[in-house]
């Protein structure tokens, strides 16, 4: 059983070293299976993990910098999803 580290800073198991009992793709890419100590399963990409090389960004950074320009653009397009679907909601119960 191989083992992997959670080296994502905003994921609820970051630096948690945990066994991967499982490897999957959905429409987003190849994703971990993970399996915390209460038995539940993550999956998470392997980009999160310590099977990912280091990222250059992170390297140049030296390690000043939270996010990647690409991390901000995918948070940004996920307040952007989450607070139209809230919009849509408040409209119909109107």
């Amino acid at each position: 059983m191989q083992f992997v580290r959670v080296t994502h800073p905003f994921h609820p198991l970051f630096e948690r070293r945990l066994p991967c009992v499982g490897r999957r793709y959905n429409r987003y890419g190849k994703r971990l299976l993970l399996q915390g100590d209460d038995g539940t399963v993550w999956s998470v990409p392997p980009q999160w993990t310590d099977l990912a090389g280091l990222d250059p960004a992170v390297v140049m950074g030296d390690g000043r910098a939270v996010l990647r320009a690409i991390d901000l653009m995918e948070l940004a397009s996920l307040v952007k999803r989450l607070s139209d679907r809230s919009a849509a909601r408040q409209s119909s119960k109107m």
